[in-house]
């Protein structure tokens, strides 16, 4: 499975994600090298971030990206 690295922005009135397909890699450590060198050299908006994510295809990668996730409770020993 490959790896996929995006561009996630979020919407601020309604935590809508949308995605945006930069490349893939075969290899994780050159994803990753990718990345960095990315954030480096193009920073992006405030409400933009570059991600990298594995998956079987680009559907199953980008619904793992935009899928909503509830905040942990945070149990009382932890605070």
């Amino acid at each position: 499975m490959p790896y996929y690295l995006y561009i996630v922005t979020t919407s601020e009135p309604s935590d809508k994600k949308s995605v945006s397909l930069v490349s893939e890699f075969d290899v994780f450590k050159a994803a990753k090298n990718e990345v960095k060198r990315l954030r480096a050299e193009q920073p992006l908006a405030d409400n933009q971030i570059y991600k990298i994510t594995f998956a079987g295809d680009t559907a199953e990668a980008e619904k793992s990206l935009t899928d909503h996730r509830e905040e942990p409770i945070a149990k009382e020993w932890e605070k």
